[in-house]
């Protein structure tokens, strides 16, 4: 259970209620986002990488063809349960440990990369940045990555998202927009910019998977909600998709910053 006065009120959450959804409904990510790792150089043969955040291992499992050497960290067991059943079904040869990224315990200069995608708001930045420095090996990379729809040009997004609301109205993971990161001031002096920038991509849903996607959240899932509340927030969403379209396109942004160390 991780409680955080920054995010949703203070309101509890614990991703590993989320597990087996997530699991099944949030490896969502097109193949232009893993193309354009690759792209900059990253997650390719001859490296070692560390995927802080790692979840259910959906970016090293994706990025394995590309034949780097990966190991996953997340803060969850569930989740790391989940990463290492789905890695061992598909013969990839990934390591998983269980840590929160601020103290996961590798040698200094151990790795070539480290990715963080979708955990970002997670990390305490006052520790993280000169932890990773730590952990690279000179020059090398701290890729974050982000992906959100858009509330503003789907109705469909817009209407789950009211409905998270009204079940969960501390649920702050909302309304998001096109950003880019600023370069955070505790990098100062660690870090120097690689890469910033931002894409849009639509990603392509059934009813179902939508509903997978949206229960796997950390406004419903993942939240402190009683089951009795998860189960009528399903029922209602449920009966609110059967006047959608069986499948549809949810706009989404991508917005990433790759640091390299100095």
């Amino acid at each position: 259970m991780i409680i955080n006065k920054n995010i949703d009120s203070g309101k509890s959450f614990d991703w590993g209620r989320a597990s087996e959804d997530y699991a099944k409904y949030r490896d969502i990510y097109p193949d232009i986002f893993y193309e354009k790792i690759v792209e900059m150089g990253l997650c390719i043969k001859g490296q070692r990488v560390l995927d802080i955040g790692t979840g259910t291992g959906v970016l090293p499992r994706h990025l394995y063809k590309y034949g780097a050497e990966f190991i996953g960290s997340d803060i969850s067991e569930n989740q790391i349960e989940q990463a290492r059943r789905l890695s061992a079904e598909a013969n990839m040869d990934i390591s998983y440990v269980v840590s929160p990224a601020e103290t996961v315990d590798f040698p200094d200069s151990y790795f070539d990369t480290v990715m963080a995608c979708q955990c970002y708001v997670y990390f305490d930045k006052d520790v993280i940045f000169s932890k990773i420095h730590k952990l690279l090996k000179d020059s090398g990379h701290f890729c974050v990555l982000f992906m959100a729809w858009l509330v503003e040009e789907s109705d469909i997004a817009s209407n789950s998202e009211k409905m998270i609301l009204r079940y969960n109205p501390s649920w702050d993971a909302h309304s998001y927009k096109r950003f880019t990161y600023d370069f955070p001031e505790q990098a100062k002096g660690l870090f120097e910019f690689a890469d910033s920038f931002l894409y849009d991509v639509p990603v392509t849903f059934t009813r179902e998977s939508w509903h997978g996607r949206i229960k796997a959240c950390r406004g419903i899932g993942a939240s402190s909600l009683s089951a009795e509340k998860i189960a009528e927030f399903e029922k209602e969403h449920i009966e609110y998709l059967e006047s959608v379209p069986d499948t549809f396109d949810i706009p989404h942004f991508v917005t990433v910053f790759n640091l390299r160390k100095i």
